[in-house]
């Protein structure tokens, strides 16, 4: 990667992963951009992934040889609005796809573990399985990892990307994803000692802390070529917990913490038609993925992180 494209800049993943590019590649060398008008402290464009031509004119403008594309709606927003959701994702990755096909540039694009649906197997999911989700967003991301299998295939397009887990981060707010909840119940932890989960105590999801995604996607795009079996939709995961547990987890450093449990019905839906843990032997073999957060180390950085932040 030498000069890079960000779309969805300032979402959760792209929020910290400027910065994290920028900290390696050089401020001048990441370009963000988002579909209204945003303050950075590095390059910008005004992007709205659904045009073709804004993509194609920041990647002429700049000499991008790399497009991370992150705009997406999540889970929990995208049953809200479906048509609003199949268009960002599917017409905003196929226009993504044709700029990186004329002007040979890379791509990263991640995929997610709602790719998957009730009929998967519930326990450590392999890379290839039967994948039949339930929810617009899944149908969103599964049909994207075919078209990008499609454009390495037809195209010999370099496109790669991973299915990440829920992503748990204490730099930014939760955008309406499903494992939301994960990021929400440390700022209630530290400004109420309470909090009320909308999943039951038993749901068991995977998960990631934020800088393991972040190391995840560079190792990832810097990995040969060659030594890719899968190139896109790597199953990736840090850990495998339920709310119950995540609050135990709390509760060893905030004593006095509780938590209940209000459920609600589409999200827990939702997160039952996913799996409760995946393989991510895969990407281990491939391009030595490995996560340095556990359970334990994530809770206390992030109740020290937030602190500094001076949420309490």
């Amino acid at each position: 990667m030498k000069k890079i494209l960000i779309t969805g800049a300032f979402g959760q993943i792209g929020s910290e992963l400027k910065d994290y590019l920028r900290s390696i590649y050089g401020v001048s060398q990441v370009i963000s951009s988002n579909y209204e008008m945003m303050v950075d402290n590095g390059p910008f464009e005004l992007i709205d992934v659904t045009n073709y031509h804004q993509i194609e004119a920041a990647v002429i403008k700049h000499q991008v040889d790399t497009i991370i594309h992150l705009a997406a709606l999540l889970s929990a927003v995208g049953e809200e609005t479906p048509t609003l959701a199949w268009k960002i994702n599917m017409d905003g990755l196929f226009n993504v796809l044709e700029v990186a096909r004329k002007y040979k540039c890379q791509v990263f694009h991640p995929s997610s573990i709602g790719a998957f649906g009730p009929s998967t197997t519930k326990n450590n999911v392999p890379q290839v399985t039967i994948q039949r989700p339930t929810t617009i967003y899944g149908v969103s991301k599964v049909s994207g990892e075919l078209l990008c299998d499609y454009y390495v295939k037809r195209f010999n397009v370099d496109v790669r990307g991973v299915r990440f887990p829920g992503l748990i981060s204490y730099q930014m707010l939760p955008g309406g994803g499903t494992t939301d909840y994960a990021v929400d119940i440390f700022y209630e932890a530290l400004k109420h000692q309470s909090y009320t989960c909308y999943l039951s105590e038993d749901t068991q999801l995977d998960m990631m802390y934020m800088p393991d995604a972040l190391k995840a996607i560079v190792d990832l795009m810097e990995a040969p070529f060659d030594k890719l079996h899968h190139h896109n939709a790597y199953n990736v995961s840090a850990m495998s917990i339920t709310p119950k547990e995540l609050a135990q987890a709390i509760q060893e450093i905030l004593p006095d913490f509780t938590i209940r449990y209000d459920i609600d019905p589409v999200r827990q839906s939702i997160a039952d038609s996913w799996p409760n843990s995946i393989d991510s032997s895969d990407a281990k073999k491939d391009w030595n993925f490995e996560p340095h957060y556990d359970l334990q180390a994530m809770t206390k950085d992030m109740l020290e992180k937030l602190r500094k932040k001076g949420i309490q």
